[in-house]
């Protein structure tokens, strides 16, 4: 199986997809959160991997190809988002203050759970991006000096609890908004999320897309200045 990996430059990306495909279809006939396509497909790989004594280096010769489109993809969810401008216009000071509450939200609870199990710097700021989009999320780790193989886990670990929980969340508390559940979904769970909030609605998919966006660029300033408050209490 190792020479298979490593002969064979789209090896990994096959397990990966094909992985994907048995989660989807889980998904669908069971309609059940706690099918996340994702999230099965993290599970089938790993024990594929396990199974035929193949190291991650040697898997992701061939998966690393898959990584190149999340960027194109992220890019993509602003198209949504287009269509509802009109929406956008009218609610924009609602949404803005949604979008910074969720951001503020998030980094105030990692520096209040990294108080309270007493993180190190390079363990708090790991955490710090948990709540945006790899493709930022990565680069803000890897900025601070956090770990950022453990950041990615943390960031999708983070995104599929929020596609899990969304509904039963929202039907909790009774948010019945649909620019209130896309904000929310967007701006906690990133693309993940986006992906639930699509499942909800187009206005709901639209404004987890806008969410991704901003909150990543609201948490790329956010993290600095936290990780700066974290280092001095």
């Amino acid at each position: 199986m190792n020479e298979l990996m490593q002969t064979s430059i789209f090896a990994g990306a096959t397990i990966s997809l094909l992985a994907y495909m048995f989660g989807a279809w889980l998904k669908k006939k069971f309609h059940s959160g706690l099918f996340n396509p994702l999230l099965i497909s993290i599970a089938v790989t790993i024990v594929i991997l396990l199974a035929a004594h193949v190291d991650y280096d040697t898997y992701n010769l061939g998966a690393k190809y898959i990584s190149w489109f999340l960027t194109p993809a992220t890019v993509c969810l602003a198209i949504p988002l287009y269509e509802q401008l009109t929406l956008l216009k009218k609610n924009l000071a609602a949404v803005a203050a949604g979008i910074v509450s969720g951001v503020l939200t998030s980094l105030v609870t990692v520096l209040l759970l990294a108080l309270l199990f007493g993180l190190n710097q390079q363990e708090f700021v790991t955490f710090l991006p948990k709540s945006i989009t790899t493709a930022i999320g990565m680069s803000v780790s890897e900025e601070l000096g956090g770990y950022v193989n453990i950041t990615v886990l943390v960031i999708v670990v983070t995104g599929v609890l929020g596609n899990i929980l969304a509904e039963p969340v929202l039907k909790l508390f009774r948010i019945q908004e649909p620019i209130a559940k896309g904000l929310a979904l967007g701006s906690s769970a990133h693309a993940i999320g986006t992906a639930k909030a699509m499942e909800l609605g187009e206005i709901e998919g639209a404004m987890s897309s806008l969410s991704i966006a901003v909150a990543g660029i609201l948490t790329v300033f956010g993290a600095s200045v936290f990780s700066w408050i974290y280092s001095v209490l």
